[in-house]
């Protein structure tokens, strides 16, 4: 466990550094203003997609309440019915934001790696910009909203244990992308905010040794292949609602002698937690048939995978940009005797 982290911590201490180098002089501010301004651009896409395909859903279970008042059907079955809504509308959101999500992924990574300018070359994007008088308007709200995206290394703590792991420490990675509220608990202070939305996360795990899952009855075991695989992939994709108790030290500004409450500007410290549900698990194995062929093998299914998720969370970073930690506190899987628990470390955005 002691290894892992200070591996962990050391990668993302590299890819902080550079995130705090490119703020050092105005030119990099401008920058860093434009990627914010490019990620909030393809947030905004999202956020309008998941709303319509909320939409629907709502509009979709009202007509299956509508069945139970009439008796056409039971609760039980509207409760199937509205069960298979939701995985649709889960899988129609995924299906819709591919591209974009995609797309997200490359300009973040251009962003880490300096290659942000060589990036916009080849990609066209347009912006509102707002005036000052909408800064002002929404520094009075109470609750503002954000698109939060987060990326990093993933692996699992088996018996509580990191160190040893069956699984890569470099090649495994996590994804999560999202939409939160923050809302000011208190009127007149603004050390205290809740924050509370939708994540849809990405878990995966590259097992060692040439190794794969395989599913055996209630149990689900890595085993060796019986040929020699290129790459093993283990992937599992939950749909999670996190809810965080952030501390916020941005200082308040005055204008025209009114104060004017800020979020996002200063250090800020999160803890909570997230539970949701399994959207679905994947595994993917790559080899070479012998003929010189690249061959990759899907396999979807539950793999015994715990349907449900829920564990504690936490980040503390500066303005937008934070250091993020995860665990899981039920099991990956459902019925295993060796107890498995997921863990990830990565850097965490929350655009404004």
């Amino acid at each position: 466990m002691r290894n892992f982290t200070i591996y962990l911590a050391l990668s993302l201490c590299l890819l902080a550094s550079k995130l705090v180098a490119q703020n050092q002089d105005t030119k990099a501010e401008s920058t860093t203003q434009t990627f914010e301004a490019k990620v909030k651009a393809i947030g905004d896409k999202i956020e309008k997609i998941t709303a319509e395909e909320k939409a629907f859903l709502k509009i979709e279970v009202e007509k299956v309440n509508l069945l139970v008042e009439k008796g056409t059907i039971t609760q039980q079955q509207a409760d199937d019915k509205k069960k298979a809504l939701a995985n649709a509308s889960a899988t129609s959101i995924e299906s819709r934001i591919a591209a974009a999500q995609e797309e997200l992924k490359e300009l973040v990574q251009a962003k880490v790696d300096g290659k942000l300018a060589e990036y916009s070359k080849n990609h066209e994007f347009s912006f509102n910009w707002k005036s000052n008088k909408d800064t002002i308007q929404k520094s009075e709200k109470r609750t503002t909203s954000q698109f939060v995206f987060a990326l990093g290394l993933n692996n699992v703590a088996t018996s509580g244990k990191v160190a040893g792991s069956d699984f890569r420490y470099w090649g495994s990675h996590f994804y999560e992308w999202g939409v939160t509220y923050n809302t000011r608990l208190l009127k007149n202070d603004n050390l205290l905010h809740l924050k509370y939305g939708f994540s849809v996360m990405y878990n995966n795990l590259r097992p060692t040794d040439n190794r794969a899952f395989v599913k055996n009855g209630d149990q689900t075991n890595l085993e060796v292949s019986a040929i020699h695989l290129d790459d093993s992939r283990f992937k599992n994709v939950y749909l999670v609602a996190p809810l965080h108790l952030e501390f916020d030290f941005s200082k308040n500004k005055t204008r025209e002698g009114k104060a004017f409450f800020q979020s996002h500007e200063s250090v800020r410290v999160g803890l909570g937690g997230y539970a949701g549900f399994r959207l679905k698990s994947k595994q993917f194995q790559l080899f070479d048939d012998g003929n010189g062929h690249d061959v990759t093998v899907k396999e979807k299914g539950d793999f015994n995978v715990n349907n449900f998720i829920y564990g504690v969370s936490g980040y503390i970073g500066y303005k937008q940009t934070s250091l993020y930690v995860k665990y899981d506190l039920n099991t990956i899987f459902e019925n295993n005797t060796v107890k498995q628990n997921n863990i990830s470390l990565g850097l965490r955005f929350d655009l404004n």
